[in-house]
């Protein structure tokens, strides 16, 4: 329990973590030298100081105990006192009290020693640091003696704890300013690679340290692979396509000279449900719909023009709900074929479509739902596998597919940084396919 509790209170990010990493032996060392060395030794030395005046305090009251009346000892202890340097009041006025701050570690040591050696100590006044004021019980009545406050105390003992502070608050700074410089490379490592996720490509230059070289230098050349994998299949597939669309031209062609009846129709119809379906494979295995810079779009204003375009072409969809509002950094085109993609599932498995817009500080949620017949919680994460058509879920007599609508939404939230979720529609009953995207 302790320990979980203790990692609630640590710093989430790495320079939090260094900054405590570099504070915390700093402050630690600094304690210990303040309360194990420093109080013992300004202790021990103000234990000696207060000794040596104490010699001289004996030899006052002696002097005051050995006369035979008050004049006689007022007259023989004012020669002492002035040649010692101490304020000798006999007898004393007012009532003796004992008085020292808080703060004054040495005040008690002193009061500690003259206690020790002056069994006929009444009070020991240490509120003024400049001056030391005690109470002797004599035989002639209280005697009262002042003297200066450096003759049992080390002068300025604060200054070497102001310096250690000082000390530690400059070497806090220059540590600080030397972590920031070691995690800049860091952090620019995990913007570049951040915005490669999100299908941006951002200059990044090696630098920092050896170890945060090595993984800069292993960031860029998995960049480079990826970014040329994707460039020959992208090529690959280009080819792929014009070759195909030639033979299903022809087709058409010859189709299209043949006398109309049930069986050509028919022809006709398979050979557009195979180039409906090519397109559908090339774009998913090209990545068209992840290309596109990223811009400040309105999510709302997207939705309801995605919307619109499925209503003219004769789609059930409608806009819903629509809270908050703002721009989002996003790539319009991808996330249009994203909706396109999920408006197109809800129609086809539905009767009608409803899309809903939520806005808020940190995220954006789009969703798609529909009254169709759903898919189950169990088999809603194979249902995003590409190639997958869930034949008992989803009645696939509305149209042919090959699994693909889904898979691409997906892969289009993933790029920018945000997730595809299934669930069930509250308000249609059938499915709820939800884009969500970091803001």
């Amino acid at each position: 329990m302790f320990f979980d509790w203790l990692k609630q209170l640590m710093p989430r990010g790495l320079y939090g973590r260094a900054a405590l990493i570099l504070i915390v032996p700093i402050v630690t060392i600094q304690l210990v030298v303040s309360i194990v060395f420093l109080q013992r030794h300004f202790e021990g030395v103000t234990r000696q100081m207060t000794e040596s005046v104490t010699l001289e305090i004996s030899f006052l009251e002696a002097q005051v105990d050995e006369s035979a009346d008050l004049v006689t000892a007022r007259e023989a202890v004012s020669h002492v006192a002035a040649a010692l340097a101490f304020e000798v009041a006999l007898p004393a006025e007012g009532e003796p009290v004992s008085a020292r701050a808080f703060y004054d570690f040495s005040g008690r040591e002193v009061g500690r020693v003259l206690a020790e050696r002056f069994p006929t100590l009444l009070a020991v006044d240490l509120s003024n640091t400049r001056m030391v004021a005690l109470w002797l019980d004599t035989r002639h009545g209280p005697m009262r003696l002042a003297f200066d406050r450096r003759r049992v105390s080390a002068s300025n003992p604060h200054q070497l704890l102001v310096l250690m502070v000082v000390t530690g608050l400059l070497m806090t700074l220059i540590a600080f300013i030397f972590l920031r410089n070691q995690l800049r490379p860091i952090r620019r490592l995990a913007r570049a690679a951040e915005a490669f996720g999100r299908g941006r490509t951002l200059p990044y230059k090696i630098s920092g340290a050896t170890e945060v070289r090595a993984a800069g230098m292993a960031f860029l050349d998995m960049r480079s692979r990826i970014e040329r994998q994707i460039e020959q299949r992208t090529l690959m597939l280009s080819g792929v396509s014009h070759d195909l669309r030639t033979p299903l031209t022809r087709l058409k062609l010859s189709l299209s000279l043949l006398d109309e009846d049930a069986e050509v129709a028919a022809m006709k119809r398979d050979v557009e449900d195979m180039e409906r379906l090519l397109d559908e494979f090339l774009d998913f295995a090209r990545g068209d719909a992840l290309e596109g810079e990223t811009e400040e779009v309105d999510p709302a204003a997207l939705v309801a023009e995605v919307v619109l375009r499925a209503q003219r072409s004769g789609q059930p969809v409608e806009v819903g709900a629509v809270e908050g509002s703002g721009n989002v950094g996003m790539r319009p085109h991808a996330i249009a074929r994203a909706l396109e993609n999920l408006i197109g599932n809800a129609v086809r498995y539905g009767s009608r479509a409803v899309v809903s817009v939520a806005i808020t500080e940190r995220a954006v949620r789009i969703a798609v739902e529909d009254d169709g017949p759903g898919i189950p919680k169990e088999r809603r994460e194979e249902a995003l596998r590409p190639f997958t058509r869930l034949d008992a879920a989803r009645n696939q007599d509305r149209g042919p597919g090959v699994g693909l609508g889904l898979s691409i939404a997906a892969d289009i939230a993933r790029s920018h940084g945000g997730t595809l979720r299934l669930g069930d529609s509250e308000a249609l009953g059938g499915l709820r396919a939800e884009i969500v995207l970091a803001r």
